[in-house]
């Protein structure tokens, strides 16, 4: 399924919020949310980086718990009922991911954009709090990592 046939089904103010292994993009989620009634569209994407606390990174691999789906859903949904938010659009990728791949992209739009940009730094913030996602990092020496794993 495409991100604009999940913006049909998924709801009124969020157009897509997925767990998924196929590629995202934020241009994508920005499209999705662009609305005549916004002012501003602003966009996030939370990119696998060669580097960690100093130790060099050549892979990640992200594992969801089977709930992923609905609490990035319901996280979707409680950003989308505030008043003067347009659209939300928010997608976490799950499986290996290589340097260079989007994680996390997501995208808002409100009328202005001092909302859009706050709003979209709690959005990211909220994913990492609540999202049950945990990421394994690989480093150059074959040794790994579990980050944010409980």
């Amino acid at each position: 399924m495409t991100l604009p046939d999940l913006a049909r089904t998924v709801g009124h103010r969020v157009v897509v919020a997925q767990v998924t292994e196929s590629p995202i993009s934020t241009t994508e989620h920005e499209n999705l949310v662009s609305d005549l009634a916004a002012g501003a569209v602003v966009g996030f994407a939370g990119v696998v980086r060669d580097h960690d606390h100093g130790r060099s990174v050549t892979e990640l691999e992200y594992t969801g718990h089977p709930s992923a789906g609905e609490v990035l859903a319901e996280i979707a949904a409680e950003f989308a009922a505030r008043d003067g938010v347009e659209a939300i659009a928010v997608s976490h990728r799950i499986g290996p991911l290589k340097l260079g791949d989007t994680a996390l992209a997501c995208a808002v739009s409100t009328a202005h954009r001092s909302e859009a940009f706050a709003l979209c730094a709690e959005l990211v913030d909220t994913v990492k709090a609540r999202l049950p996602i945990w990421k394994r990092q690989v480093f150059v020496d074959g040794s790994d990592e579990w980050v944010a794993c409980p």
